[in-house]
């Protein structure tokens, strides 16, 4: 079977390995499609893993059972479509009874086999039992793949805290910060607001249902966040990217009271230096939203099954698995396009 493998961020080979033999209590799915995602484009973070198959967010067809299957996951069965989660929690821990999922140990080492860009995929039991997911007949392997981004961005509204009528600040217009601009109302934000300095990236989220975009290559963005908000600024701020100067931003324009989200990490080395009778004082509370778990991706399949988020929405192009390499240098030149699928 066919393999995309990054070696460095330069160097992405497209390889041929055997497909894995599946344990009892493992399936093979045959790919139908999978995402690329931005934290596959952030060198330093993906580097680190090298070498490594690409890809994390796949969706496919159950085509082997093992042996003891049946009596463990009676839910599923030869033909099923499905969504895959890459990692899996172990339900039992301190950190899964307070569904905090992606702190659990099993979580971190949990993974599919070999990725998501393989034309087959060994699922594990763990993963078959906690986060695989049947795909309903009117959700495609293309909306499948969005289940773990979009799964993220339901757990950054919900920890986000949003009271109904808050304004919301999403800072960065990606694929990611769509997804928020399409699901903040539903969790129940009054205005939203997008910045960014992309046009093509501003026009989308208007059309996706911003009330107001700031164009920061034209707009001082805490001068125009006053402007819109009254002087009261941003009850929520999400900031989406990996940067030090993104955070600080988002600081400048949340209100007093108000949340700031961290959606990404910042890069290695760079220190966050903050006067903390500032937070005190205006009862400003940061909160960090790492990737997703079970009750996450549940709710994002349906969000998807609603056609809230879809593929036709949000995917600006598709590649065979042959030009991988074009699809992960379009993701991380981030101009016009959203989200880059691999289709098989």
């Amino acid at each position: 079977m066919k393999v995309a493998t990054l070696y460095n961020f330069h160097d992405i080979r497209i390889e041929d390995v055997p497909i894995p033999k599946i344990g009892p209590y493992d399936a093979l799915i045959k790919t139908g499609a999978c995402g690329i995602c931005s934290g596959d484009v952030m060198t330093w973070y993906i580097e680190k893993k090298a070498p490594l198959v690409l890809g994390h967010e796949p969706a496919g067809q159950i085509v082997e059972m093992g042996s003891a299957i049946v009596t463990h996951h009676s839910l599923l069965s030869i033909d099923n479509r499905v969504f895959v989660h890459h990692h899996a929690p172990c339900m039992t821990c301190n950190y899964c009874k307070r569904s905090d999922y992606v702190q659990c140990q099993t979580w971190s080492d949990t993974r599919i086999i070999p990725g998501g860009i393989s034309e087959y995929i060994l699922i594990p039991d763990i993963n078959l039992r906690h986060d695989t997911l049947l795909l309903p007949a009117t959700v495609s392997y293309e909306d499948g793949t969005l289940i773990e981004p979009v799964g993220c961005v339901v757990k950054s509204l919900r920890r986000a805290s949003i009271k109904k009528g808050d304004i919301l600040l999403i800072i960065g217009l990606g694929v990611m910060g769509q997804m928020h601009v399409l699901l903040a109302r539903e969790f129940g934000a009054g205005m939203v607001i997008g910045a960014d300095k992309i046009r093509f990236r501003l026009n989308k989220a208007r059309e996706f249902g911003a009330d107001h975009v700031i164009d920061v290559s034209r707009e001082n963005l805490t001068d125009r966040m006053r402007e819109l908000s009254g002087g009261l600024m941003a009850n929520i701020v999400v900031v989406g990217p990996n940067s030090i100067d993104a955070i600080k931003q988002g600081l400048q324009n949340v209100s007093r009271g108000g949340t700031v989200v961290l959606f990404t990490p910042a890069r290695p080395h760079e220190i966050l230096s903050l006067d903390p009778n500032d937070l005190y004082f205006k009862d400003i509370s940061i909160v960090t939203t790492y990737s997703c778990g079970p009750n996450d991706t549940r709710e994002a399949l349906r969000l998807i099954r609603g056609g809230l988020v879809t593929a036709d929405k949000l995917v600006t192009h598709r590649f065979a698995i042959k030009d991988t390499e074009t699809a992960f240098r379009i993701t991380a030149e981030a101009g016009e396009s959203l989200k880059c699928l691999i289709v098989f």
